[in-house]
């Protein structure tokens, strides 16, 4: 391992950035040198901020998670836990037992959590003038109306605060939990009014919705399941309008129109799909990676 003595210590900005790296990131910092390693194992700083994200989550256990935490002795300030499968009940409420200062929770696709464990957790956080400011619980499965209600109380939110921000499908798929998914909605969740399941809802950016242009009384908020999306600009779209893309993407006939295409299956992708696909001189066209490999 070089230990950045042939070449000088590492620039001090990247001791900055390593308070807000995910936990992947750190553990591949700490293997550059022994300066950042050092940094990374014996300061506190960088695990005030503890993010667990793809491609760590699926490894993640109560056991890891509840030692990677001590390290900061009681001062975490924000949790995020994406998609961590392996992570129960009993593991966050050990966590926040020891963390009682946690003031954002994000535990989006941890399908072994309860609702119940999470009520637990929120109520710790919540005691004693403690102040959890944000709670992300997208894919807790079983989570009904009254959990979200208690989950307010405890939050002590009413339904104005809950409904302030928007979310909006699009901005939601295309944000990381490096970002944390920041939004003026302290609980991620709510009742579909479609459906009246506890989901995210989403809402449609203003004046393009092309159903609010046509029938102001349409009501087109509501969970994906009840109203479909496109990926690319998150207008609510209907049957007629359904449009296919590459890699299983939902997008407006306007969308598919506007984006790039590939030379041969002529499926539409994103900005970020093109990059890794494969362009040709002096053409405007390229060709997506899966039909790359095939030729």
């Amino acid at each position: 391992m070089n230990t950045c003595s042939e070449s000088g210590p590492p620039h001090e900005a990247l001791f900055f950035v390593l308070a807000f790296l995910p936990v992947f990131e750190l553990v591949s910092m700490s293997q550059v040198c022994k300066s950042l390693r050092d940094a990374i194992k014996n300061d506190i700083l960088p695990w005030l901020n503890v993010i667990v994200e793809p491609p760590l989550n699926t490894r993640l256990s109560d056991d890891i998670l509840i030692k990677i935490t001590s390290k900061v002795n009681g001062q975490l300030r924000v949790l995020t836990l994406k998609n961590c499968v392996k992570i129960t009940d009993d593991g966050l409420l050990k966590v926040v037992e020891e963390n009682p200062f946690i003031s954002k929770l994000y535990s989006p696709g941890c399908t072994s959590l309860t609702p119940e464990g999470l009520i637990k957790a929120v109520k710790l956080l919540t005691k004693n003038n403690h102040r959890l400011k944000s709670l992300k619980i997208t894919g807790i499965s079983n989570m009904k109306k009254e959990d979200l209600y208690t989950l307010h109380n405890l939050l002590d939110l009413n339904q104005t605060q809950q409904k302030k921000g928007k979310i909006l499908y699009h901005e939601h798929k295309k944000c990381s939990s490096l970002k944390h998914e920041e939004t003026d909605c302290p609980i991620d969740v709510d009742v579909c009014p479609k459906c009246y399941e506890v989901r995210m809802v989403f809402d449609c950016p203003g004046i393009l919705c092309p159903r609010k242009k046509q029938h102001q009384t349409i009501e087109c908020r509501g969970c994906y399941h009840c109203i479909p999306r496109c990926d690319e600009c998150g207008i609510c779209i209907t049957g007629q309008e359904l449009a296919e893309a590459a890699w299983a993407d939902t997008l407006c006939l306007e969308c598919w129109l506007q984006l790039p295409k590939c030379n041969f299956n002529n499926k539409p992708h994103f900005n970020q799909q093109t990059h890794q696909g494969c362009r040709f001189s002096g053409s405007s066209g390229f060709v997506c990676t899966a039909c790359h490999a095939k030729f």
